[in-house]
Parts: structure tokens; sequence; C-alpha cells
């Protein structure tokens, strides 16, 4: 028997903890990354890129409406990605090296608490926006767009970079993922550290790599799981 099998107390084996695991990270990454690019196509066809202007998005109904359905799948867009995270982090297992694991751990949680202080100020702003029938006072709009926006697309893009490159060495040095996710990891980790945060769509960098990622995991742990007969 495989020393990760698992067995019950009637003798029965279980699938091996490194095939089942992988499943959970896919599923969780390809969630995460539906969610994230949903989440950055609303507040980027709803919301003006000048941070000066309120916009007249938020007079209209219809834009808060999808605003706060963006706000709404935060909280969820942060767990799928913190399942994500350990799973990954298990399936890499002892294996990983200290020094890239301790950044993929600490980045990736930063990455999840930046997104969710970024939600709930900006979910603040908007129930502001509410209150005044879409035209709040223009300093206190000015100043919260202003941090929730650098939180988010300046910090916890970069932190996402961040994430994206350890994660990537690791996969090449263990050789996790096909060659061309571990290019688009590496290239896209560079384009999101130093390119403008304010270039439209950037941020779909990251949910795209997270989705390659998991499909990569997905496709290797069912040919895992089903290998193909020797002739």
């Amino acid at each position: 028997m495989h020393e990760t099998d698992t067995v019950d107390e009637s003798g029965l084996e279980f699938a091996p903890r490194f095939l089942q695991t992988p499943r959970a990270a896919g599923v969780a990454g390809v969630l995460f990354a539906l969610m994230f690019g949903a989440i950055v196509v609303l507040f980027r066809s709803v919301l003006p890129l000048d941070p000066h202007s309120a916009g007249a998005s938020l007079t209209d109904a219809g834009h808060r409406r999808d605003l706060n359905v963006a706000l709404g799948l935060i909280p969820f867009c942060g767990i799928f990605f913190l399942w994500f995270l350990g799973a990954v982090r298990s399936h890499i297992g002892e294996a990983e090296d200290k020094f890239f694991a301790t950044i993929v751990l600490g980045s990736g949680l930063l990455f999840i608490a930046m997104l969710f202080v970024f939600g709930a100020l900006f979910g603040a702003l908007i129930n502001l926006a509410g209150l005044y029938d879409g035209d709040p006072p223009l300093a206190i709009w000015r100043l919260g767009r202003e941090i929730s926006f650098n939180i988010a697309i300046v910090y916890a893009m970069r932190v996402g970079a961040v994430f994206m490159f350890s994660s990537s060495i690791i996969a090449f040095r263990l050789r996790i993922h096909v060659r061309p996710v571990t290019v688009v990891g590496f290239v896209g980790a560079l384009i999101l550290l130093f390119a403008s945060p304010t270039t439209p769509w950037l941020q779909l960098i990251f949910p795209f790599w997270v989705l390659l990622v998991s499909i990569n995991i997905l496709v290797l742990a069912y040919r895992s799981r089903n290998p193909e007969p020797t002739p």
C-alpha cells in the first residue's frame, strides 16, 4: 500500500490523499476565478476610472444593484480562494520549500484580507450613496474611493502577483503544472507588479491564471485516477 493511502477500521482502502486534495483545489480555484472575474467586470463596467468623480452610475438603481451583486460575491470569492490556497499547499506537502511556502501562504492571506477590506469599505460607500439618493458628499466619496481602490487595484493586485510568482516557482521546481501554465504565472506576475494599476482589465490576469492552474490540477488528478492502459 502507498504510504499516503488511508485505511478505515474495517481495512478498506480509500483514495490516496494526494489524489483527493487536487480535486478540491481545482474546483475551488475555478469557482474563485469565475467569481473574481465577474466582480472585476461588474466594477469596471459601472464605475468611471476617474477617482475624483462619483459618476452618474450611483444615481442609477440598476448600476447600484450591479455593484451590490459584485460586493455580495466578495465573501464567497475569499472563501473559495482560501480553500484553493489550503488545498494547493496540502497537495505540495513536505516537498515545498519553506521560504517560498511562507511567501505563498503570507501573500495569499494578505490578498484575502485586502479583498475583504475593500468589500467592506466600498460597500459602506454604496450604502452611503443610497442614503443620499446617489449623490453622496463628494469629499467623503473621493476619500473612500481612493482608499478602497488603492487597496484593491494597487496593493491587493501586487500581493496577488507575489502569490503568482512564488507559486509558479514551487510549481516549476516540483513540475506540478504543465510548462505553459508556469510561464503564464511568471509573465502575469511581472505584469501585475510593474504595469500601471489603472490599465483597464489588468486585474483579470489573476483570475485567468488561477483558472489555468485549477484546470491543470483537475486534468492531472483525473489522469492519476484513470491511468491509460498499457498495451
